[in-house]
């Protein structure tokens, strides 16, 4: 691999445990450790923080008090200088997302109809009708969106999915008005190959700048698809501390890569991240008492070599 030019050294992390992580996990937190969890994060040098979803706590009894768990987050930290993005599904989750002060929220969709329907109750084509409100409401309050893309590489009810719906989807989400695609490799089954299949063409159409990737580790090739992507010229990568969360409509799948497991590899290849590593081992370390379980974490459990 070239060496990357200096300009290209800083690798941006969104963290994505406190959400994505804890909302499959069996273990409930109560907002106290949500909060607590946020703000051990921040000591680390992440500087973006999904910390909630306002969805059904019927559906995702996990991120219940979701509301709560972003006000007491903002009375502490200044949104301008941390950003605490929360997952929304549609109108009524964008309002309570604005009454709690957000200041950036994600919408999301599925490259696959079956898991759709399986995930969000509605076809692709009905997923983004439920979004302009959401994109009125978001620029009237000047709040940016990000969108998430999910079964990009593979569904679980379809199979392997065309690089070609992904590119198309994406681009639809950015003329909606969303800044940044995240694409999602839902069920950890891609291999660096089929990341590129994709990236390139994301590449061709939209410029690798509005493009993050989002790799679960079922299979262990998050961090060889990572490196691919990095080589392919993304710079924003989603990952989830002590590898926390999966998907409960999809079968198998287990948690997102650790973000331990990332930092140290991209600072092994002398690339930037702000993040300390040693505090986000124990940080790693806290999370594995409060889950009562080992988590998926290489680095979180054998922690830095000597130097």
């Amino acid at each position: 691999m070239k060496k990357s030019s200096s300009k290209n050294k800083k690798i941006n992390i969104v963290e994505v445990g406190p959400r994505d992580g804890l909302q499959n996990e069996k273990k409930f937190l109560d907002v106290d450790t949500r909060v607590e969890f946020a703000r051990r994060l921040t000591l680390t040098g992440i500087k973006t923080i999904e910390v909630g979803a306002f969805v059904s706590p019927q559906k995702v009894p996990q991120m219940a008090d979701s509301k709560e768990v972003l006000e007491r987050i903002l009375k502490i930290f200044d949104p301008k200088k941390i950003n605490f993005p929360v997952l929304v599904p549609n109108e009524h989750g964008m309002q309570d997302a604005i009454e709690a002060g957000a200041r950036e929220v994600a919408i999301f969709t599925a490259c696959s109809e079956k898991f759709n329907q399986a995930n969000i109750n509605c076809s692709i084509e009905e997923s983004f009708e439920r979004f302009k409100p959401v994109l009125n409401l978001a620029k009237k309050n000047k709040i940016r969106v990000r969108g998430y893309l999910s079964t990009a590489f593979y569904c679980p009810y379809e199979g392997k999915m065309s690089p070609k719906k992904a590119i198309e989807l994406s681009k639809r989400l950015l003329k909606l008005g969303c800044y940044e695609v995240s694409i999602g490799d839902t069920l950890g089954a891609a291999t660096p190959n089929e990341v590129s299949d994709v990236l390139k063409g994301l590449k061709k159409e939209i410029g690798a700048g509005k493009i993050a990737m989002h790799f679960h580790d079922t299979r262990g090739t998050a961090l060889a698809n990572i490196l691919r992507s990095f080589e392919l010229g993304v710079r924003t990568f989603d990952s989830s501390l002590g590898g926390l969360g999966g998907c409960p409509y999809a079968p198998g799948a287990q948690g997102n890569v650790s973000t331990e497991d990332v930092v140290y590899m991209f600072h092994g290849m002398g690339l930037q991240t702000g993040i300390d590593l040693q505090k986000l081992i124990e940080v790693s370390q806290w999370m594995t008492s409060k889950m009562d379980k080992v988590l998926a974490t290489r680095v979180g459990k054998a922690g830095l070599p000597k130097s």
